[in-house]
């Protein structure tokens, strides 16, 4: 198979789509309904904002009142998303945007099943008309947060492989069977090498391998591929890098719909024009979902994506094609300049400060419109409109394909699991060697002054002074625990997956 280099990944997909046209085999999709959703929170006012002697001695004894019933806890009610609603199509790529504190995060956690317990959310996410409880989201769907949390002495190729074990292939083996099940009944013969890249990716000890390496040519971490991850205490790949391997260990998964939350942070123009460009290609393709939040997206970058939705107080302003954004802020008053950025033009009009330089309606003066009055205006357009009609018609759950939703919990056996952590934990030993060499001298060298010092102590324990011997010795075997966990090498390589 000859590709283009600059193409060669739309024209991997788009052979590969043909392949299952051609025997008419449907690939599962999901549309994401979200209504009326609202996220709420409470915070707590207890201290006080400059941190003086005097503010300090003041909050200090106000926290002691409130431990000991004198004071009420006071909090405060914020609201994060207020009754939001719209649709996530299939096959489109979605933009969301919106200032800081619009409560883009909160929208991404809620719309993937992973809001936080500590925040009250209320209203309906549904996935082909079945709800959040039917089926497990976190399997079905891939947040991509904006933080980059890695095991740092692990290479970026063996982040990405275990990643992929722990996941599994999903359905794709299924998937794989009926096409050439249907392909041997119509006696149609596939292309040699797409046909041994597909079966390499789902068979196991091979698959980990194949994704692997296309998710790090997709995403142009070929060069790093066997560097170290890093951290602040050990030299490895760059922040941006860091990036990429985070949005590359929600690619190697079989995964439906993503969000992904701020996923240029780091990156240069040219490289988060790449990696949407390449997300765009599967989604187009396979007509899978993908709600994108980025900051500030270059023009070129901006043009790459069907949709947007603007986020503004916790309101959404505008949901619909990117076509079509500019036409409503227009109607509301407002005018981009022609040499603006589009995509800065609509994170400015949402801010008290820069939103009047873009009025261009001489006749009434201008006065701040609030994120409230955009989305009461958008509700009268003709887009606010239908996607209201869109909404009260009911998804047809019996059109929801058989492989769209996971209802299984885990992705890979569990002995498949014990495997992929035993082989990741016995890489962390042998580059970590020398830790575990000193902590282990230290733990033997312990116990054996522990045991040299109450080893010429009575056996019997019937006095008051027997049962203090006794009790130290457990204190110091507690200190001896805490000790080992509050090393920082210890419990980071348990914090994934």
């Amino acid at each position: 198979m000859t590709m283009d280099d600059e193409d060669w990944h739309g024209e991997y997909l788009r052979r590969l789509k043909s392949r299952f046209d051609r025997v008419s085999l449907n690939l599962p999709t999901i549309e994401v309904r979200f209504e009326d959703v609202n996220v709420t929170a409470q915070a707590y006012e207890r201290s006080r904002a400059v941190p003086t002697v005097i503010n300090s001695y003041a909050s200090f004894a106000k926290s002691v009142g409130t431990k000991i019933g004198i004071l009420r806890i006071q909090t405060k009610r914020i609201s994060i998303l207020k009754d939001v609603s719209g649709i996530i199509k299939p096959g489109r790529l979605s933009l969301l945007l919106g200032p800081p504190g619009s409560g883009k995060s909160t929208l991404l956690k809620a719309l993937s099943g992973k809001i936080e317990s500590g925040l009250k959310y209320t209203g309906k996410v549904t996935y082909n008309g079945h709800e959040l409880h039917e089926f497990v989201p976190e399997r079905t769907s891939a947040y991509i947060g904006q933080y980059d949390v890695h095991l740092p002495r692990l290479t970026v190729r063996e982040t990405l492989q275990f990643s992929a074990k722990c996941q599994g292939v999903g359905t794709r083996y299924d998937m794989l069977s009926e096409l050439l099940r249907r392909e041997k009944d119509l006696k149609i013969k596939p292309d040699p090498y797409l046909d041994a890249l597909m079966k390499a990716s789902v068979l196991k000890g091979h698959k980990e391998n194949v994704v692997t390496d296309y998710v790090l040519k997709v995403l142009g971490l070929e060069t790093c591929a066997d560097t170290v991850v890093g951290d602040n205490m050990q030299r490895g790949i760059s922040g941006g890098q860091k990036k990429r391997v985070t949005t590359g260990e929600m690619l190697v998964g079989p995964v439906g719909a993503f969000f992904m939350d701020n996923i240029s942070d780091g990156l240069d123009s040219s490289t988060t024009f790449q990696i949407v460009k390449c997300i765009k290609q599967m989604i187009h393709v396979f007509d899978k979902t993908a709600l994108i939040s980025l900051l500030q997206p270059p023009p070129e970058t901006f043009e790459l994506f069907d949709d947007v939705i603007i986020l503004g107080e916790g309101r959404i302003v505008y949901q619909g094609p990117r076509e079509n954004v500019l036409e409503f802020f227009e109607s509301m008053g407002f005018k981009c300049p022609e040499r603006k950025g589009v995509a800065d033009y609509l994170q400015e009009i949402l801010s008290r400060k820069d939103q009047e330089q873009y009025w261009a309606n001489p006749e009434v003066p201008y006065r701040y419109v609030s994120a409230k009055q955009f989305e009461e205006g958008f509700k009268t357009h003709h887009l606010g409109s239908t996607m209201r009609s869109q909404l009260a018609t009911p998804f047809n759950r019996w059109e929801n394909h058989g492989a769209a939703l996971t209802k299984t919990t885990f992705g890979s056996s569990k002995w498949e699991m014990l495997k992929a952590c035993l082989a990741r934990e016995w890489i962390l030993m042998q580059r970590n060697i020398r830790i575990f060499c000193l902590k282990s001298f230290q733990l033997f060298f312990n116990a054996a002054m522990i045991g040299l010092v109450f080893s010429t102590q009575r056996e019997h324990h019937s006095t008051v002074e027997d049962g203090i011997i006794y009790m130290g010795a457990i204190y110091l075997e507690v200190q001896m625990v805490f000790f080992f966990l509050n090393m920082d090498w210890f419990p980071n390589s348990y914090l994934r997956f």
